[in-house]
């Protein structure tokens, strides 16, 4: 049962702590809809989308309304669709369609994102997957709100470093469509290794080929709870900081899991999972850099800030699947630069490095996110740092993901404006030591030998 304390400690989460429902994503299974002709192939996802996802938006608006709980984003995520658009889809050109198909039929529902444009080639790629890749950076330039992925690795496979040479590209490409926009469009576009099939956040978001028709996925957010928890145990041993930690996350949880519940029952679609990834936003006190100095840094950067990260991301997820039996997607801490004031302070500083970041990838949940770079990196160097980032998801057996934005026209000191919950971002250093041998290679890097399960 839930007493009137914890009523009026939800309340308090809500109005001063930045808590809220970061997204309710509706995925959507598009296999009903594969069809050889394209005019026919686009009608049937438009359609398919606009009638499941017809009360998305206003169920998820009633629920805030008479629950009290800020439901900041409704979302839509799709089966690849490298997947759907390979029978139809002869070229590049052809995806694009497809693309601004997603685009018209967000718009129509009412949803700010919609995930999917993606391939899975951590193994190969199919000449519908090089298609669908080669047409990312049109698709991002000429739609709103369409996001893309591509997953190049897992640890089952390797790495497929055709594929990350070919990203390189596009990322480079992506930013050169997009430049009028400080290269906006790379903000849309992820590269994974061991991508999960129910990952609610964009823009990496798609719904797996294991999922059901349609599913409720929910993705909860507090940073500003945790860090005001933690301010009441300062100075503590280790034991007291986890434990407060463990416990917040429980209480995070609980929400996401009422607000999934209510969304699965009014919808009439399952409930997947809930995601509670500590997902931080450029509002001040919404930051995982300032939970970490709040634990002992002076700046998140600082000689300590690795293991800091490890234990935090260990314990919300020790609390969160106490709170939800269903806890996936990625689950644990985000560190975009962009989207979080104290990482943007602690680069501006020059506490926090791209190298720092990259050893901090290692333990927490996601990877090298919302990262702006100097527009003239190379594309080979843009695939080093991809395959860097692969490399670490596959030997480790978790989630990495690649979020770059080589900002065109823009250098050291400046700044790259992206808006709303993308923020800004300074540009940060890269080092400029060519690897353009190594990503010239074909082929794929062999998966590590304790994958070999069977």
């Amino acid at each position: 049962m839930i007493n009137m304390y914890e009523v009026s400690e939800t309340n308090q989460m809500i109005e001063h702590e930045n808590l809220d429902v970061r997204t309710i994503t509706l995925g959507i299974s598009l296999f009903d809809c594969i069809e050889s002709d394209l005019q026919e192939l686009n009608r049937k996802i438009y359609e398919k989308i606009t009638t499941v996802a017809e009360k998305l938006v206003s169920t998820g608006n009633d629920i805030e309304k008479e629950f009290g709980i800020p439901i900041v984003n409704k979302r839509i995520s799709i089966t690849p669709i490298a997947m759907i658009g390979g029978a139809a889809c002869k070229s590049p050109e052809d995806y694009i369609t497809i693309a601004k198909t997603l685009d018209k039929a967000a718009r129509e529902v009412g949803v700010n994102f919609i995930g999917g444009y993606s391939a899975l080639v951590s193994k190969g790629m199919t000449q519908g997957d090089m298609n669908l890749i080669q047409s990312i950076p049109q698709a991002l330039s000429q739609t709103e709100r369409v996001c893309s992925s591509v997953n190049v690795g897992s640890t089952r496979t390797g790495i497929n470093m055709d594929a990350v040479r070919l990203c390189g590209e596009i990322v480079k490409a992506t930013a050169e469509a997009t430049r009028e926009e400080d290269s906006l469009g790379c903000a849309k576009l992820v590269i994974f290794c061991n991508a999960p099939d129910d990952n609610p956040f964009m823009a990496g978001a798609f719904l797996g080929v294991t999922e059901a028709d349609a599913v409720i996925n929910v993705g909860v957010s507090g940073p500003g709870v945790v860090k005001k928890a933690l301010e009441k145990v300062r100075g503590k041993d280790f034991e007291q900081l986890c434990e407060t930690i463990k416990k917040t996350a429980f209480k995070v949880t609980r929400v996401g899991q009422l607000v999934a519940g209510e969304a699965s029952k009014r919808l009439g679609i399952p409930f997947g999972i809930v995601d509670l990834s500590l997902a931080p936003t450029p509002a001040v006190g919404d930051s995982v850099a300032e939970i970490l100095e709040e634990i002992g840094l002076e700046r998140v950067g600082a000689p300590g800030t690795t293991a800091a990260l490890a234990m935090l991301n260990d314990q919300v997820k020790k609390g969160g699947v106490m709170a939800s039996s269903y806890v996936g997607g990625l689950s644990g801490a985000f560190i975009p630069v962009s989207e979080d004031q104290g990482m943007i302070d602690a680069v501006n500083l020059g506490a926090l490095t791209l190298e720092k970041l990259e050893a901090m990838t290692c333990v927490c949940s996601v990877g090298l996110d919302m990262i702006a770079i100097p527009g003239k990196t190379s594309a080979a160097t843009i695939s080093g740092i991809i395959a860097d980032e692969m490399a670490i998801g596959m030997v480790n057996q978790k989630t990495t993901a690649v979020r770059l934005i080589p900002v065109i026209g823009k250098d050291l000191g400046d700044s790259a404006e992206f808006g709303g919950l993308l923020g800004y971002a300074p540009i940060m250093p890269v080092n400029e030591f060519s690897c353009e041998a190594f990503i010239g290679r074909e082929g794929r890097i062999p998966a590590p030998i304790h994958s070999f399960k069977n």
